[in-house]
This record gives C-alpha cells, structure tokens and sequence, in this order.
C-alpha cells in the first residue's frame, strides 16, 4: 500500500486543492519541505495523501532526514500516479475543464477505463471512478500481468 507520493508543480497549493477536491478530502500546507508545499488528503482510513512542492524542488538527503531544495524546474517527468474517487468520470472531466487541464476517457489494454488528466498540462494522473476501480483491481494482478507477459506483450521502444 502507499501512504503518500509527492509531485511538484508550478502552483501547489492550487494542485493539491483541486486533487483533494477530486478525493472530496482537504489541502493543507506541507511545511516540513520546504515553503509554499501543500498536501491533498483522501481523508481515508489509510492517511492516504499527495504532497505537491514547489516545481523543481530537489530530495536531498540531510543528517535529520531529507529535506528540499529548488533545482531545475523542469516540468516533466516519469512521475504519474492513479487515484481512486467517488465522483463520476464526468464530474471528473468537468473539474479538468474548469482547470484548463487536458483530460479524456482512456482505456488501458481495453481492460479497464480511466480518465487521463494532465495536471498544469504537464503532470499525468489517472483518476479512476468506482466503476473504474472495479475494471482496474479485477485486471491488474500478478497473474494477469504474468499471463499477459507470457504471451508476448508489445514493448514500446523510446523514441
């Protein structure tokens, strides 16, 4: 299980905001990192939570724990999580147009839908409705994947 992930963006406060609207939990300010990091909570009983930064903050490793710097802002990476709600996929989608966020309805493997929404245009998160959940937990296991593997997947190449 993850209890937490972080990402950063351009206006985390903002970001955390509109994730914890989307999980119907709350945003709060995430001093420990450094100023202006917020978190969104699911509210959940496994503290499940976001921590959004501040673009291109760094993890160092210090004497009493990791702590942040502001680096490169770079504004893309590998990072992307999904995330569980109760709203629908057109609640969803109604909250990433307000935001000028791209987002569509996706299928992954035509086996399960999700709604692929790019948060600040840049960060990808799969927000999955509970019909959705449903689709993701009974296709993603190890025995699918394995089965899947087993039969040759499609590698995708870099560019």
């Amino acid at each position: 299980m993850l209890f937490h992930l972080s990402i950063d963006a351009d206006e985390p406060q903002h970001v955390a905001e509109v994730l914890a609207e989307i999980w119907g939990g709350d945003a709060l300010p995430f001093p420990p990192v450094i100023g202006g990091s917020w978190m969104a909570f699911a509210n959940d009983d496994n503290a499940t939570m976001i921590e959004v930064y501040p673009r291109g903050t760094e993890l160092h490793e210090g004497e009493d724990g990791g702590y942040g710097v502001i680096g490169a802002p770079d504004r893309r990476s590998a990072t992307h999580f999904a995330m569980s709600t109760k709203l629908s996929c057109e609640e969803v989608l109604a909250i990433a147009e307000r935001e000028g966020w791209p987002a569509k309805y996706c299928r992954r493997a035509d086996k399960f839908g999700l709604v692929e929404m790019w948060v600040e245009g840049v960060r990808m998160v799969e927000v999955l409705s509970p019909e959705m959940q449903r689709e993701y937990m009974d296709f993603v296991t190890v025995a699918n994947w394995r089965a899947m593997l087993a039969v040759g997947a499609p590698v995708k190449e870099a560019a």
